[in-house]
């Protein structure tokens, strides 16, 4: 019964992986609520902050940010938000690969780019694909923190500041519901109307600035950028644990249907071995 202890250790393998990947599920599914809860709280303020931003460029106001003029620069920047860990599906694969379409985009048009990268996967990837790194921010945790993703994002701020690059885009995946989640990548700077008409209320808009326009417009715009990227890394982090309840679900049905079929295919090994005694048995009694 070579064949059938073979099978019982493989039948208690899978058993083990299974009780493993049913951990990871519920542990995800604990996760998920608090990380969908946190979300949805950072959104209405990140959305809020859009529309301001958006009518601010609508505005024409006397005093231009930096943020909101364009450079002639010959390379982009992105700000690639993935997950520190893998087991959750396709995930960051589906996020790299919107981000490699962009990249070649840019290459046609003979533009260099520079990246931020905001979790462990998306930093080994940007390396394996020679792109460079200006900064990074790994190992966030199950909560985000704005004080390890200021750093990081400053730097790329600064670039486009200095005129190093033309443009600076988000790359992140946005929590639609439990079973979808959707790749996203969206242009941050430069601020302009037409980047923004989406979130633009009818009308024109002018404010009153106090004390003056360079200090509120200058704090504005950076809480602007610091409210989306806080909000794309809240949106990472719910998609993350939503996707590996979802892959941990999955790998645990399949565990039991493996286990089934090694059980099936060891009781035939078990039957056949049984059936083989019996039948040499019985040839020697009547040889007898």
């Amino acid at each position: 019964m070579a064949a059938g202890k073979e099978i019982r250790g493989k039948i208690k393998s899978v058993e083990n992986t299974k009780k493993i990947t049913k951990a990871m599920e519920m542990v995800a599914a604990s996760k998920m609520r608090k990380a969908q809860d946190r979300m949805r709280a950072a959104r209405p303020y990140s959305e809020k902050i859009r529309h301001v931003a958006a009518n601010l460029g609508k505005a024409n106001p006397e005093y231009v940010h930096p943020f909101m003029e364009i450079n002639a620069a010959k390379a982009a920047g992105y700000i690639v938000v993935t997950t520190d860990k893998g087991l959750c599906g396709g995930l960051n694969t589906n996020v790299l690969r919107v981000l490699t379409n962009k990249l070649k985009d840019m290459q046609t048009q003979g533009l260099g780019a520079q990246a931020v990268a905001i979790g462990n996967k998306g930093l080994g990837f940007l390396n394996r694909t020679g792109l460079k790194v200006v900064a990074q921010a790994t190992q966030l945790g199950d909560t985000p923190h704005m004080e390890a993703l200021i750093g990081p994002v400053k730097v790329l701020l600064d670039a486009y500041v200095n005129g190093e690059v033309n443009a600076v885009y988000l790359c992140f995946t946005r929590f639609i519901n439990t079973m979808k989640q959707e790749p996203v990548l969206e242009q941050l700077l430069p601020l302009s109307a037409e980047v923004l008409s989406t979130h633009q209320a009818q009308g024109s808009w002018d404010y009153i600035y106090e004390p003056e326009p360079h200090i509120v417009i200058d704090d504005l715009l950076i809480r602007y950028v610091e409210a989306l990227v806080y909000q794309a890394v809240a949106e990472s982090m719910a998609s993350e644990q939503s996707a590996r309840m979802v892959a941990m679900k999955s790998a645990t049905d399949n565990a039991g249907e493996v286990i089934n079929e090694l059980k099936l295919v060891y009781n035939k090994t078990r039957q056949a071995a049984i059936t083989k005694e019996l039948s040499e048995i019985v040839a020697g009694a009547a040889a007898v």
